[in-house]
């Protein structure tokens, strides 16, 4: 029997999914099956993972779901003691499933095992450094304040972890995987493997769309988490909508390149601001504050391509990379 299930929900991945695969079957450790919920893909995502022989891969097709309940299937069919999940357009590095196996055995009263994230442009070119927290044993305060688990492609999970809170929200389309990280943080320790170890993949395309749908369920994830938390972390809920609009200002800065993705920004951050002042304190605040400062000052073509130009300037090529070395094999 496999100690570890690895669960991929795919749909319309036929770009993507072939790589992915790929960062999962070169794993330094090997006793793992693959599990691949196919969810209603119209493109030839199936096709392609047909052409990966390999024995440790199971697929399983279904009618579109969604992400929360394409991972959900593939919850109800893993045999594996630990359980972690990886999105059909994101890469890990060879040693992930390793290390936070490791930790996990190393520490007995932990239910969840993270890594840091990297930040992958959508061609898989080029990327930006994350957040390094070391955030360990309860970690509920920290992870009321925001996710620093940071995607849906991180975690390894003890099934008994999985079998304490029940599955992932179908309802939730959007924000789902921070949800279940709060309900897992309330009951289970956390233990990091201090290493960037997920290459979250940002796609491009319909942003602001996004943006809308994004803030709608960080909210209503916030209120429900706040109608469970203690009385002495109530305090945090301001705290905790602040970061998120923070967040979503850098979403709309970076992610929305028109001039409306500016105008947007402004307007998150100055809602971050009003719930908690003390956020200009934070440097991510500061770098916001001075590029909307900018784009006020020059047009925001000019502006939004001199910050194409730094970003670029300070994002590292995937390839030639030291986390190079660790996933990409072409």
């Amino acid at each position: 029997m496999p100690a570890i299930s690895v669960i991929i929900p795919a749909y319309n991945a036929e770009r993507t999914i072939l790589k992915t695969i790929e960062s999962v079957l070169q794993q330094t450790y090997c006793n793992f099956e693959l599990i691949v919920i196919n969810d209603g893909s119209t493109d030839g995502t199936l096709e392609l993972i047909g052409t990966v022989q390999d024995p440790r891969l199971k697929v399983f097709s279904y009618s579109n779901g969604g992400l929360p309940v394409a991972r959900n299937r593939g919850i109800s069919h893993a045999t594996g003691e630990f359980i972690t999940f990886i999105d059909a357009d994101d890469l890990w590095t060879r040693d992930k499933l390793d290390l936070q196996l490791r930790a996990l055995q190393e520490h007995p009263q932990a239910g969840v095992a993270y890594s840091w994230t990297r930040f992958m442009d959508d061609k898989g070119e080029y990327f930006h450094g994350g957040r390094s927290v070391v955030f360990e044993g309860n970690v509920y305060r920290d992870l009321l304040l925001g996710n620093f688990i940071d995607s849906g492609s991180n975690v390894m999970l003890r099934r008994e972890a999985i079998a304490s809170v029940g599955e992932f929200d179908p309802t939730l389309k959007s924000c789902e995987d921070w949800e279940y990280w709060l309900r897992l943080a309330a009951r289970w320790h956390f233990v990091v493997v201090p290493k960037p170890q997920i290459f979250y993949r940002q796609s491009s395309g319909a942003m602001s769309s996004k943006v809308e749908v994004m803030e709608k369920y960080h909210l209503i994830v916030i209120e429900r988490a706040f109608q469970e938390a203690p009385l002495e972390l109530q305090p945090l809920k301001n705290q905790s909508i602040a970061n998120v609009y923070q967040f979503l200002a850098h979403l709309c800065l970076t992610r929305i390149s028109n001039a409306d993705g500016a105008k947007q920004a402004a307007q998150k951050l100055q809602k971050a601001i009003s719930l908690r002042p003390r956020i200009l304190l934070d440097r991510s605040a500061q770098a916001l504050t001075i590029k909307l400062l900018l784009i006020r000052v020059l047009s925001p073509i000019i502006a939004s391509y001199l910050l194409q130009i730094i970003s670029k300037i300070r994002a590292t090529p995937i390839q030639g990379s030291k986390e190079d070395k660790a996933f990409v094999s072409s």
